[in-house]
């Protein structure tokens, strides 16, 4: 499995309104790409502005490059993109999944019981 990371930041002001925009362009189409295996965006404000990474599953490089295109390691952007994003970042990161499921998931599980903030 790969992980594809990308980031982008908006103004503070604009987060709640690009977090919609994600929701109704990339996130659907990350998920309707056969080989995508769950799409999820992370959110963080850190001095007044909004970071956004979305962060996708995939089964495959050729999954991935049925989203990206050929050249898979470049941010794929949509047209109101601009109107949101403080800056146009050209490339996303890719990470192999070395473990599915964390230790701690493992320890919870054997013994029956969750933790208090599960």
């Amino acid at each position: 499995m790969i992980g594809r990371i990308w980031h982008g930041t908006t103004n503070i002001e604009r987060a709640s309104d690009y977090l919609d925009y994600l929701n109704a362009t990339g996130i659907p189409d990350y998920k309707r790409t056969e080989g995508n295996l769950g799409a999820h965006v992370l959110q963080r404000i850190e001095n007044g502005v909004a970071h956004f990474f979305t962060v996708t599953f995939w089964d495959s490089y050729d999954a991935i490059k049925r989203f990206a295109g050929c050249n898979y390691e470049r941010a794929r952007y949509y047209p109101e993109d601009e109107r949101f994003l403080l800056k146009m970042e050209p490339c996303v990161e890719h990470f192999e999944l070395a473990e599915t499921t964390p230790a701690y998931v493992k320890k919870y599980a054997s013994t029956g019981t969750l933790p208090r903030w599960w």
